[in-house]
Parts: C-alpha cells; sequence; structure tokens
C-alpha cells in the first residue's frame, strides 16, 4: 500500500515561494484524513446496527409464531421421562386364512405415580385398594410414604378403571398411553398364537413382544414399520378351528381323558388348518409355567408341537409303504403272523390270535404287531431309518413357532435289530402328531414330501418323492378297509370315505416301564380316501370308555368315535360335499288292462 505523505513536496516548496507556513499544509492534509476516517467508521456502525436490529426482529417473528402455535394446540401433560430410544409399539394384526382377526391391538392406559406429586398418599392408596382388589393398600402406602420417586401401578387399565382413578383426584397418580396386545376369540388357537407381554417400557409407549407361538417366532416382522401394517395370514381356519375345539373337548370329557390334541393338514400344500391342544388356556391372561412336575399339566403346553409319544400301530401303514417301494411284498403277500415272535428275552405279541398267516392288508386292517415286525426285519434297520427320515420323523418339525425345537423325537440310544421290530408298530421312537401328520400327507398325496406350515400358501408343495403313486394309492386302500372292516369300524362317515389307523400305545413311566392301564390312543385318519385332502391326527391322553361293564381304552373305542364325529363337523366347513351312495335302480313296470 503507498502511503499519503502528510507533507507533500510539491506544495511545501510553493508555499516557502509565496512566503507561506509550510506546516499548514500538513495540518490540513491530517484534517482530512481523520474526516475520512470518521465517516468510514459511521458507516460501519450503521452497518452493524442494521444487522443487529433484523436479527432481533427475527428473533421477536419466531417467538411469536411459536406463542401462535402453542395457543391453538391442545394442552398435552408434559413427559416425565424418557428412555434413550423411540418405543415403538405398533404390532401388526394376526388373521386367519379368510382375513379374520386372530390377533390385534387395543388402545389403553397405564397407570403411575409420581410421589413427590402427590397430596394424601395414605388416602390414594386406600382408594387405589378398593378400585383394584388385586392390590395391597398398606404395601401401597408403604411405598407411597418411601423414599422411591416412581412406581408403576397398573400396566393396563379398564376405561372405567381410568375413571375411577381419576376420581379420587390425586395429582400424583399419572396415566400413560398404552397399545397392548387383545385376543378376541380367547382361548381359540391359543397355543398357536401364543401371547404377548411388555418389554422397554415408559410412561408414553411400551414395546409389545411376542412371548410365544407365532407371536414370538414372527415377532420382528410383526413389529417393523417396513411391512406398513400388513397382517401375518395364518394358514388356521377360524370356523373350522371353532368346531374342532368343541368337538374335541366334549371328546376328552367323554372319553374321562387328561388331555387331547388334534392337527388337520392339507396333505398338498402342507397349511395345518386346524391344530388344538387341550387343556388350553386364555392368551389374553396368559398363565405361568409350571416350575415343578410334569410339563404337560400345564395348560400352555402344546401337545400337538411339544408332546412326543410313542404312538403306536398308527407307524404300521408307514411300513407297509416302505416295503412295497422296495419292491419286497405286494398288498396280498403273506406274512408270518404267528404269536408271540421271540428275539432273545423278549417277546412280542398281538391283541388277538390271528393265526399263522396275514395279508399284508390284513395286517394293516387287524393291526399284527408281529405281522409288521416280520415285514420290517425284511426291510432292514437301514433303510427303515433312512425312510423314517425321508419323512421327517427323526428331526425337529420345521413348523413355524418356537416351540418347535422343543419337539424333537426320541430316537433309541442304539438301532438294533429289535428296535427295528418295534418301531414298526410304533414303540421305540417318539415323535409328535404334528410329525405324524406330515408322513401321514407325505405318504398319502401321491407320495411327494410335505412340510407343516402355519402360514397361508398359495398353492401345493411339490417335495420329493418318497413313494409312488400306485403304493400311495395302495395304502389307502388298505387304510380304508381298517375303516370298513378292521379296528376303527366306528370311524365310518356317511358321505365321506375316511380311511384311517388306530394306535393304542402303552404310555410309559417317568422312571422306566409302561403303565398298565394308561395309554396313548390316536387315531390317524385321511378323506376322502380316493382323493385324499385333508389328514387328521386325533389323539387322547389316557383315555377309558366306561360305556360297557369293563373300561375300554383302545382307540377304536376311544379315539375313533371322537375323529367320526370331528369330521362330520368340520368337513362340511372345507368345503368338502358329501358322496350321495346311490343303490341299484329297480325298474318299475304298470300294466293296463
Amino acid at each position: 500500500m503507498i502511503r499519503t505523505p502528510l507533507r507533500p513536496l510539491a506544495r511545501v516548496l510553493s508555499a516557502r515561494a509565496r512566503g507561506e507556513n509550510p506546516d499548514d499544509i500538513e495540518r490540513e492534509n491530517l484534517a482530512q484524513r481523520h474526516e475520512a476516517m470518521r465517516d468510514r467508521m459511521r458507516h460501519r456502525a450503521e452497518g452493524r446496527l442494521f444487522v443487529l436490529a433484523m436479527c432481533f426482529l427475527c428473533a421477536y417473528v419466531v417467538v411469536g409464531v411459536r406463542m401462535g402455535m402453542l395457543a391453538g394446540s391442545e394442552p398435552t401433560e408434559a413427559q416425565v421421562a424418557s428412555t434413550d430410544s423411540e418405543i415403538v409399539a405398533q404390532r401388526a394384526n394376526i388373521v386367519d386364512r379368510n382375513g379374520r382377526i386372530l390377533a390385534t391391538n387395543l388402545s389403553t392406559h397405564s397407570l403411575y405415580a409420581q410421589i413427590r406429586d402427590m397430596v394424601d398418599p395414605v388416602r390414594a392408596a386406600q382408594q387405589l385398594a378398593v378400585i383394584f382388589p388385586d392390590l395391597d393398600a398398606a404395601k401401597l402406602q408403604a411405598q407411597f410414604t418411601g423414599k422411591a420417586k416412581f412406581i408403576w401401578i397398573k400396566r393396563k387399565l379398564s376405561p372405567e378403571q381410568m375413571q375411577a382413578v381419576h376420581d379420587i383426584g390425586d395429582p400424583g397418580l399419572l396415566f400413560g398411553p398404552r397399545e397392548m396386545r387383545l385376543y378376541p376369540n380367547g382361548r381359540l388357537a391359543s397355543h398357536i398364537l401364543g401371547g404377548a407381554s411388555f418389554g422397554r417400557e415408559g410412561v408414553d409407549s411400551a414395546e409389545v413382544i411376542g412371548v410365544a407361538g407365532v407371536e414370538k417366532a414372527f415377532d420382528g416382522w410383526l413389529r417393523d414399520p417396513a411391512n406398513n401394517g400388513a397382517p401375518l395370514q395364518l394358514s388356521i381356519d377360524l370356523t373350522v378351528q371353532a368346531a374342532a375345539r368343541e368337538v374335541l373337548y366334549g371328546g376328552m370329557r367323554l372319553m374321562n381323558a387328561k388331555g387331547a390334541s388334534l392337527v388337520m393338514m392339507d396333505v398338498h400344500t402342507g397349511e395345518i388348518v386346524s391344530m388344538v391342544s387341550l387343556p388350553d388356556f386364555d392368551p389374553n391372561d396368559r398363565p405361568r409355567p409350571l416350575l415343578t412336575g410334569d410339563a404337560s399339566d400345564s395348560p400352555i403346553f402344546n401337545r400337538a408341537v411339544q408332546g412326543v409319544y410313542e404312538l403306536g400301530s398308527v407307524f404300521k401303514p408307514l411300513t407297509v409303504a416302505q416295503a412295497m417301494e422296495l419292491g419286497l411284498m405286494g398288498p396280498d403277500t403273506m406274512i408270518d403272523s404267528r404269536s408271540p415272535l421271540v428275539w432273545g428275552k423278549f417277546r412280542i405279541r398281538d391283541f388277538h390270535n390271528y393265526g399263522a398267516q396275514l395279508s399284508v392288508t390284513d395286517v394293516i386292517v387287524k393291526s399284527s404287531n408281529v405281522g409288521a415286525a416280520h415285514i420290517a426285519m425284511q426291510i432292514g434297520g437301514k433303510r427303515q431309518r433312512e425312510f423314517l427320515g425321508a419323512l421327517g420323523l427323526l428331526e425337529p418339525t420345521p413348523i413355524e413357532m418356537v416351540e418347535a425345537p422343543t419337539g424333537r423325537p426320541l430316537l433309541p440310544p442304539k438301532w438294533s435289530e429289535l428296535s427295528t421290530m418295534t418301531i414298526s408298530y410304533g414303540h421305540g421312537l417318539s415323535v409328535s402328531p404334528v410329525h405324524l401328520a406330515a408322513a401321514y400327507a407325505s405318504v398319502l398325496n401321491g407320495g411327494t414330501r410335505v412340510r407343516p406350515t402355519l402360514l397361508k400358501q398359495t398353492g401345493p408343495q411339490y417335495g420329493e418323492r418318497v413313494v409312488s403313486e400306485r403304493n400311495s394309492a395302495e395304502v389307502r386302500k388298505m387304510m380304508r378297509a381298517v375303516v370298513t372292516r378292521g379296528t376303527a369300524s366306528f370311524g365310518e362317515v356317511k358321505g365321506y370315505s375316511v380311511a384311517g389307523k388306530t394306535g393304542s400305545a402303552d404310555k410309559p413311566k417317568p422312571r422306566g416301564g409302561y403303565y398298565k392301564d394308561k395309554v396313548i390312543a390316536t387315531f390317524a385318519s385321511v378323506f376322502p380316501s380316493e382323493d385324499p385332502r385333508y389328514v387328521m391326527i386325533l389323539t387322547l391322553d389316557e383315555p377309558t370308555e366306561t360305556s360297557g361293564s369293563i373300561p375300554r381304552r383302545t382307540a377304536g373305542w376311544t379315539a375313533v368315535p371322537v375323529a367320526a364325529e370331528m369330521i362330520r363337523r368340520t368337513a362340511p366347513l372345507l368345503g368338502l360335499r358329501p358322496q350321495v351312495e346311490t343303490g341299484p335302480i329297480v325298474a318299475s313296470f304298470r300294466t293296463s288292462n
């Protein structure tokens, strides 16, 4: 920068020539420079004052707009607590295959206390105990007068309870919005749905999480906002489920059974249209699990999925299906049926003496343990195990429930020749009713593997082939004969061609051995037998039929009549029309004189 001198030489020389004082030139230049500096500083100050005034004006406008918005909004209670992250309480609905609600959400409120804001804690404790009989007034009073600053009182309130608390008038009793899980059908499908509870909680919201069943299996999906509130659609038919529970409950009571289960499955898609386990519970008030004793005594125990049992003679059609698939025999092949069959110190006996030989068909119809054991010996233990494994009977079912892994089949520690024989008629291998339903569907639907599912499907499964279509049809004919002339004669349902197999397995004792007067009675059926649509597995735990002079416990007297009523009630609901059986046409002639 070039600095302008205060004493310019040209002007100083001119001033001296005129006889003037050169110092006046310096004073004049200095005065001009100071005046220019003052002008610049004044302009700068004016600019700063303008910017500051604009800032004040903007702040005034923002405060005024905000005050206007607050004045025009609804008053809300200030939040007294917060969480580190937002709680997402919204949970998708669960519906049946026809879109009917199985589980949904209900807006309600919670009740909590801010102790420091309470006016009369003693009076509040006494009146709360009147509104909520399950609360103890003395305990509440101790909490209200103690060192705590915040107390949860009730997680869920009805509108009537909320109004009653509001009428107490204590400012320390506050309400928080809640969204709770509601099961409008009560006990229907309780084991399938499982139930839900609260996870993380704040005074303004709570996290709803699944605790069992499909609620827990699909917990992440049901809470995912990316689904835009789309419901989870199950394969269950609510109408069929209601009828099935009613019939099964009546049958359990009539047959004096300790418990019962039912699995009804589409043989082509693997969809479970109905699954019932009794006793059951209300998922709106899910009971606590048992800490001691037999787990199956608890109502939350799912007998259809978690209950693994030796199911008895219902395994015989699987044994025969494998033998025919291997080309070892046909329906009319004669099998040694002399009883008892001795293997070392063990003896395998039949319920009746069926003579020296039975056809393969009659091994099924008359339910011969000895005949099934001879067939199994021809198959061999290695091939038997491979076949049962291909049917999914040696591993937990893939059904979409958190309880599925707990229903792991119980296998013999060593698959010996004796194990091969006993497993052929359903002893020595314990599986769940869902296992058996999937195996029966795979063998009887034409011979392709299906896997059970609780989700609605768009079409049939095309799994790997386990038996040929011909052998599948032959096994269905044998099972049809069980109903028409065998151990399941009470299973005939007019208009529906039912094929099935009974199983009466002695119930094992907890410490080894078997009870002599307790059985697991099972009827495994498929209908219609000519063109199968549904397979049904019905079990009764410790049934006793007492209409005669002596108690009867076999499946033919206990499980089969209940299953027949089940088919009679549910088949029309499934869209199956009864087939009218026509008799011979008799021609009549009229003559006139």
